[in-house]
């Protein structure tokens, strides 16, 4: 399995895409950073390294996972044809399983027995906790509390599958505030693995999370062009952090014709601390030790962020998804809780796949464009993972709108 993707930026190397990315951290997080740098940049590409990680994907992960055309969806919408990239079909039901599987068997290699990890909607987190189980690490996630109500499920999952849980209780107890945790950890453990989950962070996370799941692009590709005898015309992934985005796109991105679409959160209204859109309505900072579009209050300093979906409630996002905006390459737009919710129940009532909130915004987006393509068009939509974890929170959602 080609799991290699397209060099998005020719100075990947020293950490920056155009302006965005670097390690802007204190020297004993810099250590830390160029240990893990040098182990990334040693195993990487070792062809013994590469089949242990495509064993797992092939008989853990159970990729690859296909490509689904939503024949009912549209024929309902009218217009192009919409397909969904079936990552909710991965083992645990995500993407994130992509990322920690390379994650964990680097740490692996560089004799780290401890992994500490921040989640979000608990995906990460939950995939962290199986691939750690399965390397025999000891494993540590970090999660804020509000998140931790939200996605009770995927808390009481981790620890059936030994990872001890705790929570973030700062700030509004939500994903920034588990990074914060989950950074201090690892400082204070030279032990430990830090398995960040999205492609967020100072160099080398952003560029090495988009190599561990730019196995979806690489797929994806492969299979449009063996069933539709095309690219699609367009490729859609939510953005939060931008994983999942960033690994779609990496398929795609030399691909002049298919536009790249980001769908970032909108939340109640794009007004301050109502959404999460960093790319459509923040500005260039740093947080977190990297440099990139991100919700600033009237300090500049990180803002308030909120969204239906826990996954989605970061005040930042990778910076390579800033340089792709920057350059015109990748598309960014935002859409509304209820357009998500919308778009959840649309997917479940008429295709019988019930999706993540996260990939919900995602398709919300493609059933506004699919209308106004022709029939002959096609759309793909990164269905990023599953909306199992969502059920409460939804049933919570349809009682308040009664």
């Amino acid at each position: 399995m080609n799991t290699s993707s397209a060099s998005l930026s020719a100075s990947e190397s020293t950490g920056f895409f155009g302006a965005y990315g670097g390690q802007f951290v204190p020297d004993d997080l810099k250590a830390r950073l160029d240990e893990v740098t040098e182990a990334f940049d040693r195993y990487s590409d070792n062809s013994f390294f590469k089949d242990e990680l495509d064993y797992y994907f092939k008989h853990y992960t159970g990729r690859p996972n296909p490509i689904f055309f939503c024949a009912n969806l549209s024929e309902r919408l009218g217009g192009a044809k919409i397909y969904l990239k079936r990552e909710d079909l991965n083992h645990l039901g995500a993407h994130k399983i992509n990322n920690t599987l390379g994650q964990c068997l680097l740490a692996k290699r560089m004799g780290k027995k401890r992994i500490v990890a921040e989640t979000g909607a608990g995906q990460h987190g939950v995939a962290t906790a199986a691939t750690a189980a399965l390397l025999g690490l000891e494993c540590t996630v970090y999660m804020g509390a509000e998140d931790m109500k939200r996605q009770r499920l995927n808390v009481i999952r981790m620890e059936m599958l030994g990872a001890k849980v705790v929570p973030a209780l700062s700030g509004q107890r939500t994903l920034k505030e588990a990074v914060d945790e989950a950074l201090a950890a690892w400082i204070a453990n030279p032990d430990t693995f830090y398995v960040l989950g999205s492609a967020v962070g100072p160099h080398p996370y952003p560029t090495m999370v988009r190599h561990f799941q730019a196995v979806i692009g690489c797929e994806a590709r492969e299979q449009m062009l063996a069933e539709c005898g095309k690219l699609p015309v367009a490729a859609f992934a939510c953005v939060g952090g931008g994983s999942n985005a960033i690994g779609l796109f990496a398929g795609f991105v030399d691909d002049a014709d298919v536009r790249l679409i980001g769908v970032e959160p909108a939340g109640r209204g794009l007004t301050y601390g109502d959404h999460a859109a960093s790319l459509c309505k923040g500005e260039p900072g740093v947080m977190h030790g990297f440099h990139s579009y991100m919700i600033k209050d009237e300090n500049g300093e990180p803002g308030a962020v909120y969204s239906i979906s826990a996954g989605l409630d970061y005040p930042s996002v990778g910076p390579e998804h800033s340089y792709l905006k920057d350059i015109g390459r990748a598309e960014y737009v935002s859409v509304t809780d209820k357009e998500a919710v919308d778009a959840f129940f649309l997917l479940s009532r008429t295709e019988g796949i019930i999706p993540a909130l996260e990939s919900s915004h995602a398709l919300a987006q493609a059933v506004k464009v699919a209308p106004t393509l022709p029939k002959d068009a096609a759309l793909l939509v990164c269905l990023s993972g599953r909306g199992d974890k969502d059920v409460e929170q939804m049933e919570a959602f349809l009682e308040s709108a009664k």
